[in-house]
């Protein structure tokens, strides 16, 4: 597993806001995310969430972000637009759930799938949360404490 981009935001866009409009906060790009245990990434949305919370960080297939972009025409949509913490190439995440997984150096615990909703119909396409049904990426428990980078791999 690779890592190709790593995002945050420090807001929800659409988690919590049924029934409301969604938010406008960003997803940003950063060299590096802090992994803290049990807690999330700092400065992220999810960080010390609630305890023992299933969605600490959340993994997003690079393989599934460029099929989503060929299928929908989204030559220019960045990997963000999915509101996914890491984006990355060269693994099955959904092979992950229920296991125990280390990347760059940091344990997780795979948790579901990181399941679409609605919201994905007007934030990406019409379609796209059908779309991603089964492949929509996988939410993880962090078990220890680190940070990531992205082309991050597992260690020998």
């Amino acid at each position: 597993m690779q890592i190709r981009h790593i995002y945050i935001s420090p807001a929800h866009n659409f988690y919590g806001n049924h029934g409301k409009p969604p938010g406008d906060t960003p997803m940003i790009e950063v060299v590096e995310a802090q992994c803290v245990a049990s807690k999330g990434i700092v400065g992220d949305r999810f960080y010390d969430y609630k305890p023992d919370y299933k969605g600490q960080i959340t993994f997003f297939s690079m393989e599934v972000y460029r099929e989503m972009c060929s299928e929908f025409k989204l030559a220019t949509t960045p990997a963000s637009i999915f509101r996914r913490n890491v984006l990355v190439e060269g693994t099955d995440l959904n092979a992950l759930i229920g296991e125990r997984f280390n990347v760059g150096g940091i344990d997780f615990l795979g948790t579901v799938e990181a399941s679409p909703c609605h919201w994905m119909n007007g934030a990406v396409a019409e379609g796209a949360e059908k779309a991603l049904k089964g492949r929509g990426g996988l939410r993880a428990k962090i078990l220890s404490t680190g940070t990531l980078h992205p082309n991050s791999t597992p260690p020998k």
